[in-house]
């Protein structure tokens, strides 16, 4: 069944100058307008939509596949105001409204903000809002540490970053496990360090487990051959020294050059670590 706000595989039915008509079931006869027609299209034949609603309301097809769809964040720029709200260019010839009662703060033309997308149930039309803790599932989750995941930044806090984690839920990581600048609506891999008891989640951009300390053991041998077998790092350095060496937190190096000392692959100087032959 074809719906506003979703992809749909429709028959053309028509041409008209100004376009195609696409069968849209229980929402009639919809135009896929004449810029956006292919040279190739058949009647009788089917094409792969998105559909949402034009100015006047009316359902209208795209072959272009917006920025966002509904159910979905990411951040957009906001190309108009108007008595209505804010107007954010999604990739699509109408753009996205932002309701005055959906900004958390009122949003200034050339500015970029992280939204949710949605579709309004009461006035079936797409909608942006930016009350992003409002479209965050409340229910439990069962994520796992470990568990690799997809974040998005929404939000610095005295402790760290708000991410959302996997479209759904919301996470934090915290800036003591964070080497780089990170903005709102900025997409980063992460992973779950933690579940706290009270189902809350805590998050890291490090791949947790043996695999990854067994990698660096490697990368810091290589390392080590390639500067003459001394390097002059160690539980001296900073951790952002650290992380800006090899991207890694300094517990982890420490734990890879640990191991790396029960091979008896290296040994601990005053000012770093020494490559044993």
């Amino acid at each position: 069944m074809a719906k506003i706000g979703e992809r749909a595989t429709l028959t053309v039915l028509r041409e008209k100058s100004f376009g195609l008509y696409l069968d849209g079931g229980e929402l009639g006869e919809v135009l896929l307008p004449h810029r956006e027609v292919p040279a190739d299209n058949v009647i009788g034949g089917t094409l792969d939509v998105f559909l949402y609603n034009d100015s006047e309301d009316r359902p209208v097809a795209t072959l272009t596949a917006p920025k966002a769809m509904p159910g979905q964040f990411a951040r957009l720029k906001c190309v108009a105001v108007t008595g209505v709200g804010a107007f954010l260019d999604w990739g699509l010839p109408k753009d996205l409204l932002v309701p005055f009662r959906e900004q958390k703060t009122r949003m200034e033309v050339g500015k970029n903000y992280l939204v949710h997308v949605d579709l309004d149930e009461v006035s079936g039309r797409i909608v942006a809002s930016t009350r992003i803790t409002r479209h965050l599932d409340l229910t439990p989750h069962s994520f796992k540490p470990g568990d690799p995941v997809e974040l998005v930044i929404f939000a610095k806090t005295d402790l760290g970053y708000k991410a959302i984690v996997n479209n759904t839920h919301s996470g934090l990581l915290f800036s003591e496990g964070v080497f780089q600048l990170l903005q709102p609506g900025e997409r980063t891999q992460g992973y779950i360090a933690t579940i706290r008891e009270d189902g809350k989640i805590d998050l890291t951009l490090h791949a947790p487990g043996r695999s990854r300390v067994s990698g660096l053991e490697q990368r810091i041998l290589a390392e080590l051959d390639a500067r003459g077998g001394f390097w002059a790092l160690g539980d001296h350095s900073s951790a952002a020294e650290i992380h800006d060496e090899l991207g890694v937190s300094k517990r982890t190096f420490k734990q890879a050059v640990g191991a790396l000392l029960k091979k008896r692959l290296l040994q601990i100087e005053d000012r770093g670590i020494r490559l044993l032959k």
